[in-house]
């Protein structure tokens, strides 16, 4: 049966060569293939490490929800170079240019910031939703942000604001952080008032006299008590 093998081996050596070196070249088109892609997604990891991403929302100030502004924040994970913002209005009229131009008082959404970092965040100006509340309600505005990753890479990003998410917002009490702190401010207070004689601690003085006092005032009720209920047994 050997000898068969051997004899069948060489009538179709021909045959296994191309069989073989097919499969060689699969192998070596998927290996390549492979490896190309794991270059690429090496590649992407890479850029996420130093990309950045700038995003801005509306928020109101935990004391007063009447307050609002935008916040703009590098949620990326490598800082952005050269960022400048551009507002326009998309519906609102002379209210959602107002807003614009009230969001715009903090002045580097006027002039753009150099380096703006990874988890780096700032504020806009404010304003007051007690103010004209329904035109604001009914503005819509956004940014157009260009800016740059530290390897040279452009990024442009639009950004719509629409003020009517902010319809319907409510708060309970004030926020326990906030309460907080108020608290300790109210006690820091008192405490350098007191340490600066302008207030003084008032304070019940309980002496040993007291004390003896009220120790005879206990035995004098616990003696008339047994007479009572021995009279009224």
């Amino acid at each position: 049966m050997f000898e068969e093998a051997v004899a069948f081996l060489n009538s179709n050596s021909g045959a296994l060569t191309v069989i073989f070196t097919a499969v060689v070249t699969i192998s070596t088109v998927a290996y390549a293939v492979l490896t190309r892609s794991l270059v690429s997604e090496t590649k992407r990891m890479r850029e996420v490490q130093t990309e950045p991403r700038i995003e801005i929302t509306l928020s109101t100030l935990d004391h007063a929800i009447n307050i609002v502004r935008l916040n703009v924040r590098n949620i990326g994970l490598g800082p952005a170079k050269n960022v400048c913002f551009r507002s326009y209005m998309v519906s609102g009229g002379e209210a959602a240019e107002d807003l614009i131009e009230e969001f715009n008082r903090t002045n580097f959404l006027r002039i753009g910031l150099k380096y703006f970092g990874p988890g780096h965040e700032l504020h806009s100006g404010y304003t007051q939703m007690t103010k004209n509340a329904d035109a604001k309600i009914a503005s819509i505005f956004g940014y157009d942000i260009e800016y740059e990753s530290v390897t040279g890479k452009k990024y442009k990003d639009q950004i719509t604001i629409d003020m009517s998410e902010y319809k319907g917002m409510y708060q309970l009490g004030k926020p326990n952080l906030y309460a907080i702190a108020k608290s300790i401010e109210e006690i820091q207070k008192e405490f350098s008032h007191v340490i600066s004689g302008f207030k003084t601690i008032h304070t019940d003085i309980y002496t040993a006299e007291d004390r003896d006092r009220k120790a005879a005032e206990d035995v004098a009720y616990i003696e008339e008590t047994r007479d009572q209920n021995i009279k009224n047994s």
